[in-house]
């Protein structure tokens, strides 16, 4: 007789949908969760991924949270202006968005380049939305930004870093 857990994919007998948040249950004897509202998604064991299955799109986890990975600067724009205006909705100003490494080639044209008139030939700072951006450390020096797509410092008094899964949970 097999044990329970090699009889169920590798996140265990029940996830949250990665889109909706809902509780979603995996199939027995295979590497398969159902969402109802979203179909199929296939998790793969050799890499951690969670893939859903029509539009072929990737999940990873960090501390229990599903990031998605994003191949496409549009995508990752939008969830970013997705977020902002969440953080805005509720009595947040973002002072800075801090974008994980591994997108800065590719975000690299989409973003605003700003100078302040005083400081014109000194640097020119990056902006997203009208939001300074700074991109993260190395992926080796700090592991979590090999999934986390980005986070956002808010005002002055409100020292907390908000990650967008954390947004999210308003849905």
């Amino acid at each position: 007789m097999t044990s329970i857990p090699s009889d169920y994919p590798i996140f265990g007998t029940e996830i949250r949908c990665p889109q909706c948040h809902q509780p979603i249950p995996a199939l027995l004897l295979t590497d398969s969760y159902i969402c109802p509202k979203h179909g199929a998604f296939e998790a793969n064991p050799n890499t951690g991924e969670l893939i859903h299955v029509q539009s072929g799109r990737c999940w990873h986890q960090w501390e229990g949270q599903w990031y998605r990975q994003h191949i496409h600067p549009d995508t990752l724009r939008f969830e970013i202006a997705e977020a902002l205006e969440h953080l805005y909705q509720n009595g947040y100003r973002a002072t800075q968005v801090i974008v994980a490494q591994r997108y800065k080639e590719m975000l690299g044209n989409s973003l605003e380049h700003h100078a302040d008139w005083f400081e014109q030939f000194c640097f020119v700072k990056q902006r997203l939305y009208g939001v300074p951006v700074e991109f993260s450390p190395d992926q080796h020096t700090e592991p979590r930004w090999k999934i986390m797509n980005f986070e956002f410092q808010t005002e002055p008094g409100n020292p907390t870093n908000y990650t967008y899964p954390f947004l999210k949970a308003w849905r």
